[in-house]
């Protein structure tokens, strides 16, 4: 009887202080979640943030592609048609007057013409530059055509195909000339163009347009 009395009595107690600590650590919970409301940014502060972390990594991104960029496209002449600046083996611009001095008459040197492409820079027989650059791609299947300067002409070691000294097929199995480009000296400099006009070689029209 004074176990079940002791019972009674206290049941209320204990209740009593659970209830009080259940609304302690609601009060607790409240209050911990109003605190770290206000620590989360806004929206629009995070959009901020972002904006101002993409501009600064946009500067130094864009920079070094720039740099890239200006590497591997060669230089073009404005409003010259396509026009771009011949390129030696080293990369460097090609002047006409230097190239003279190394490169005598006869002379069929490779360069970097139009998008790219291996050309060779002609020296006529009175020592100056010709108005024409010739593609060194072989037509047959694209190997890279060597001047025999012995033989006059261009013979390429990959099929046997053969052009002159001007780039026109004289021997298959290569089934057309080697493409012109136009080649000019503005102000010392060697412009490679497009040659859209007839090819003087066969008198037709230029098969790589």
């Amino acid at each position: 009887m004074v176990a079940a009395a002791f019972s009674t009595a206290v049941a209320p107690m204990v209740s009593k202080a659970g209830v009080r600590c259940r609304a302690r650590r609601s009060t607790c919970t409240v209050r911990a979640a109003a605190a770290a409301s206000e620590m989360v940014p806004d929206m629009d502060k995070r959009n901020t943030m972002n904006l101002l972390l993409v501009g600064a990594a946009s500067l130094p991104i864009g920079y070094m592609a720039f740099g890239f960029i200006s590497l591997v496209v060669p230089p073009k002449v404005a409003g010259s048609g396509g026009a771009q600046a011949a390129l030696d083996a080293s990369g460097n611009i090609v002047k006409a007057s230097k190239w003279l001095e190394t490169h005598k008459p006869g002379d069929h040197s490779l360069t970097q013409g139009l998008k790219g492409d291996a050309t060779y820079l002609v020296v006529n027989d009175k020592g100056a530059l010709e108005k024409f650059g010739i593609n060194a791609v072989c037509t047959h299947l694209g190997c890279v055509v060597p001047f025999n300067t012995a033989e006059n002409k261009f013979m390429c070691p990959c099929h046997g195909s053969q052009y002159n000294n001007q780039g026109k097929v004289v021997r298959g199995p290569a089934p057309l000339s080697l493409a012109l480009a136009h080649a000019d000296v503005t102000d010392d400099t060697v412009f490679f163009g497009p040659w859209t006009e007839t090819d003087f070689r066969t008198g037709q029209e230029p098969w790589w347009k």
